[in-house]
């Protein structure tokens, strides 16, 4: 059974920075595609960044130049995010994908002063 765990959220000041941690109970590299989403209060989920086997990223235009998707050589992807913004504030999910979907079960960010 595979699983995702998120870690690395938290409160944050505007202008600060986090890191979340997402880690399989496999190796990330089995995976066609690891992406994170997010969903802000009150509004629907919306895909924030992704990684392909390639090693190939895509970010939302909300995040790009801010966020950076990456992935270690085991079983954990990352995304760091700076210059953080109120309008971040979301529950961040890790997402793979291989055959079927697999979520975890989130991380809350809060962005405030």
């Amino acid at each position: 059974q595979v699983r995702l765990v998120e870690s690395g959220g938290g409160l944050v000041q505007p202008g600060g920075s986090l890191r979340l941690s997402c880690a399989a109970t496999e190796s990330i590299f089995s995976f066609t595609v690891v992406a994170w989403y997010r969903q802000p209060p009150g509004k629907q989920r919306e895909l924030v960044a992704s990684i392909r086997g390639g090693g190939y990223t895509d970010y939302a235009d909300s995040v790009k130049g801010r966020f950076t998707i990456s992935r270690d050589l085991k079983n954990t992807a990352y995304l760091q995010m700076n210059s953080l913004e109120p309008e971040d504030t979301a529950v961040y999910f890790c997402y793979a994908h291989r055959g079927r979907e697999y979520w975890g079960q989130g991380t809350q960010v809060t962005v405030s002063s």
